[in-house]
C-alpha cells in the first residue's frame, strides 16, 4: 500500500512539475510575444521620426533622407506631428509595466513623456511665429550643412545632387518663415528688436553675389578627386542655378523683410510674458528644459543662493592669486589680462585643447570603466556664425564614422582668452558631451529612439558635472582654472537668476547684463550674446544648473548609503548607461541601484 502510495504521489508530483513547466513556457512565450511587439513599436515609433525630421537622420549618420526638406511650418506637417505623437502615445500606454523588463518599462516612461512634452510643445503658436532667431534655428543648421563640413555628406555625385533637393525644400521653407513672421506680428508674437538686428547680417551673409564666396557653393570648392570633368562641370553649372536663382533670392526677402517691416514692429520688452500665453509658454520651457515641475521663483531664489555660495569660494581664490581689490575689480582684471591671452593663432588655442586631454587621460581611467569608441576632434567654429556662437558640441554618427566635435568660436586668437578652457573642454567635450552622447549611441542595450534623445537637464546637467571632476582628473593646479570653473559654475548659476528674471520677473535686457557683470568675469560682448541667447530661447540656460545640483545629490547620497562599497566608476556607469532621460526617472534609476548594492 505505501509503495503504490508513493509511485501515485511520484507521478502526480512529475505531472504537476510537467504542468507548471508548461504553464511557465506559455508564460515565458507571452511575455516573449509582448517584448517583441513592443521593441516593434519602439523601432516604428524611431523610423517614422526619422521621416518626419529627416535632418535628425543626417545628423545620426543615417543617409537615406539626405534628399529630404519637409516644411516644418506648414499646418499639414503640424497636423502629421500631432497626429504623431498622439497615437505612440496611445500604442505605449497598452503595454503593462508588469510585462516588461526594467529597459523597457524606462523605454516606455522615456516614450510617454516624450510624447506628452512634444503634444504640449505643439499646444502652442512660438514654434510656427519665432522660426528665425539669431542662435537656435534651423536656417542656421543648414548653413552648417551647406559648408560642407559637417554631417551632410559630399562625397558622391549622388551626395552632390541629394543637397540640390534638400535645398529645395529649404527655400520653401525660408518663404514660408516670412508668411509665419507677417502672421506672428499680427498676433503679438514677435522677437525683440535687439535680437532682429543680431539676425539681418546673418541673412545678408548668404545674400553674397560672389558665388565663390557664397557658403551655399562651397561644395563646389571641393569635389572629390573621384569626379570626371563632366561630373563637376555640370555639378558647377547647377549650383551655381542653386545659389544664384533659389538661394540669394530667398535669403534677400527674408533679409529686406526682417530689416524693414519686422525690425519695425520689433519689441522693445525683453521677457516671453509679454506675449500671447508668455507665462503659460515659460511655465511649459521650464519643464521642457529642467524635466522637473518646479516654479521660475524656486528657480529664481535657487540662484540666488547659488551665486553667493560661489561668490565665497571665488573670495577664497581671489586672496591666493594675491589680488587687493574686490571681486568686481578681480572680475575685470580676469578679462584684461594680456598674460590670459598667449595666443596668436587659431590653431594654437585648438592644439591646447589636445594637450589638456593628454594630461588628464590617466585619471579617466579611473573614474570611467567605459568609454566611447566614437572618434572625436576639436574644430573653430564657422565664420558666418562666429561671433553669435558660443562653444558647442556635435555629436559623431551613430556608425561612428563621423567624429563628435568640439567647436570654439575663435573670432580673434590675440584676444581669446584661456582662464576657462580646462572646465570648457570637460563640459563640451571630455567627459561631458563626448561621453554622455557618444557612450549612449553605442550601448546596444537601448532601443534606436533613446539614441539620439537629448533631454537638456540630464545633458547640459551631466556636463557641468563633469566640470566638477577636474581636480579628480589632475586640473585646475593653476588657480586661473580653478578660477575658471568657478566662473563657468557662476555663469549658469546667474542664469537661474537672469533668465527667470527677464521672463517671470519683468526684467529688462540691461537690467540682465548688468547683473551678470556685477557677478562673473565673462566679458561684456560675451555676456550681452548670452543674455539675448536666453531672450531667444527662454528656460534652456536653466537646465545646466538643474541638472549638475541633481547629479550632485545622487553621487553625495550613493557615497553615504553604499560607504566602502561606492565606486565612483560604477556610479558613472550607472548614470551614463541610460541615455538621456528626464531627471525623475534619473533619480528613480539611482535610487534602485543603492537598494540593490547594499
Amino acid at each position: 500500500m505505501f509503495k503504490n502510495s508513493a509511485i501515485i504521489l511520484m507521478l502526480l508530483l512529475v505531472f504537476s512539475a510537467c504542468k507548471n513547466e508548461s504553464k511557465e513556457k506559455t508564460i515565458d512565450q507571452t511575455q516573449n510575444a509582448v517584448n517583441t511587439d513592443f521593441n516593434k513599436m519602439l523601432d516604428s515609433y524611431y523610423e517614422e521620426g526619422l521621416k518626419l525630421n529627416p535632418l535628425n537622420a543626417t545628423f545620426s549618420g543615417d543617409t537615406r533622407y539626405n534628399d529630404s526638406f519637409p516644411n516644418f511650418l506648414s499646418d499639414e506637417y503640424v497636423s502629421e506631428l500631432k497626429n504623431y505623437f498622439t497615437n505612440y502615445k496611445e500604442q505605449v500606454s497598452k503595454f503593462k509595466d508588469e510585462d516588461l523588463s526594467e529597459t523597457e518599462k524606462m523605454s516606455k516612461d522615456v516614450l510617454l513623456w516624450e510624447c506628452n512634452i512634444n503634444l504640449e510643445t505643439l499646444s502652442f503658436k512660438n514654434g510656427i511665429y519665432y522660426p528665425i532667431d539669431q542662435m537656435w534655428t534651423v536656417n542656421l543648421m543648414m548653413g552648417q550643412l551647406a559648408s560642407g563640413s559637417s554631417a551632410q555628406p559630399f562625397k558622391t555625385g549622388e551626395d552632390y545632387n541629394n543637397w540640390l533637393k534638400r535645398v529645395d525644400g529649404f527655400v520653401l521653407w525660408l518663404n514660408s518663415a516670412e508668411s509665419r513672421m507677417k502672421e506672428g506680428m499680427a498676433a503679438g508674437y514677435v522677437l525683440p528688436k535687439s535680437l532682429i538686428v543680431k539676425v539681418v547680417p546673418q541673412l545678408k551673409a548668404m545674400t553674397e553675389p560672389d558665388l565663390a564666396q557664397n557658403l551655399f557653393f562651397s561644395p563646389v570648392k571641393n569635389f572629390p578627386d573621384t569626379f570626371s570633368d563632366l561630373e563637376k562641370q555640370e555639378l558647377t553649372k547647377a549650383y551655381s542655378k542653386m545659389v544664384s536663382e533659389k538661394i540669394i533670392p530667398a535669403y534677400q526677402s527674408l533679409h529686406d523683410f526682417m530689416a524693414g517691416d519686422y525690425l519695425k514692429a520689433g519689441r522693445n520688452t525683453t521677457g516671453i510674458a509679454d506675449t500671447p500665453e508668455g507665462e503659460a509658454y515659460y511655465k511649459h520651457q521650464i519643464k521642457l528644459y529642467t524635466t522637473t515641475e518646479m516654479t521660475a521663483d524656486e528657480i529664481h531664489q535657487l540662484g540666488l543662493s547659488e551665486v553667493a555660495r560661489i561668490s565665497s569660494e571665488m573670495e577664497k581664490v581671489k586672496e591666493q592669486i594675491g589680488f587687493k581689490g574686490d571681486l568686481k575689480a578681480f572680475f575685470n582684471s580676469v578679462r584684461t589680462n594680456k598674460e590670459l591671452m598667449p595666443y596668436k593663432e587659431p590653431q594654437q588655442i585648438i592644439d591646447n585643447f589636445y594637450a589638456i586631454h593628454e594630461k588628464m587621460k590617466p585619471k579617466l581611467e579611473v573614474l570611467f570603466n567605459k568609454k566611447p569608441k566614437t572618434a572625436f576632434e576639436v574644430k573653430q567654429t564657422e565664420k558666418f556664425r562666429e561671433n553669435s556662437a558660443s562653444a558647442e558640441y556635435n555629436p559623431g554618427s551613430l556608425d561612428g564614422t563621423r567624429p563628435g566635435i568640439f567647436y570654439v568660436p575663435i573670432p580673434n586668437a590675440s584676444e581669446y582668452n584661456v582662464y576657462s578652457d580646462e572646465s570648457l573642454f570637460l563640459h563640451e567635450a571630455i567627459p561631458g558631451h563626448h561621453y554622455q552622447i557618444s557612450l549612449t549611441q553605442e550601448n546596444e542595450d537601448l532601443p534606436m529612439f533613446r539614441k539620439t534623445l537629448f533631454y537638456s537637464g540630464y545633458g547640459e546637467g551631466w556636463a557641468l558635472y563633469s566640470e566638477s571632476l577636474g581636480k579628480e582628473l589632475g586640473l585646475y593646479t593653476d588657480p586661473y582654472q580653478y578660477f575658471g570653473t568657478l566662473g563657468a559654475e557662476m555663469h549658469r548659476a546667474v542664469r537661474l537668476v537672469v533668465d527667470t528674471g527677464m521672463h517671470s520677473k519683468g526684467w529688462t535686457r540691461e537690467q540682465a547684463i548688468q547683473y551678470c557683470l556685477e557677478n562673473e568675469a565673462e566679458p561684456e560682448a560675451g555676456i550681452i550674446s548670452e543674455i539675448e541667447r536666453y531672450m531667444a530661447n527662454p528656460g534652456q540656460a536653466l537646465s545646466y544648473k538643474i541638472g549638475q545640483l541633481k547629479i550632485l545629490e545622487l553621487r553625495k547620497k550613493a557615497e553615504k548609503e553604499l560607504g566602502d562599497k561606492f565606486q565612483i566608476g560604477e556610479f558613472h556607469d550607472q548614470v551614463l548607461e541610460t541615455g538621456c532621460v528626464p531627471l525623475q526617472l534619473l533619480e528613480n534609476k539611482i535610487n534602485n541601484w543603492i537598494s540593490n548594492s547594499k
